[in-house]
């Protein structure tokens, strides 16, 4: 079982599963708030050939305490503002440069 997958499971309840991403912070540079890169790899429908895809999202961090380079797991949450509307639950991995 993938981290993801743990994570998934410690945040759901029985009527409503919850969506968990793990990706990179990127950006710092808001107030209680960071920028997340989530990359998952897609196949092409004709070559059949694995494309790595990524999305930029906005994710809530309470305690200012994510750092650029780190890897967090987000959780899907209501809406906190115009563009976030996830929350950064728990850092896995710490950058190197911190």
């Amino acid at each position: 079982m993938n981290t993801e997958e743990q994570i998934t499971e410690q945040h759901s309840t029985e009527e409503q599963k919850v969506r968990a991403l793990i990706g990179q912070v990127v950006s710092t540079n808001m107030d209680k708030s960071v920028a997340v890169v989530v990359e998952r790899l897609v196949r092409h429908p004709v070559y059949g050939k694995y494309i790595r895809r990524s999305n930029k999202l906005l994710a809530h961090d309470e305690t200012n305490s994510c750092k650029e380079g780190d890897k967090v797991a987000i959780v899907e949450c209501r809406p906190i503002s115009k563009r976030k509307s996830w929350k950064v639950i728990e850092i896995i991995q710490k950058s190197a440069d911190s």
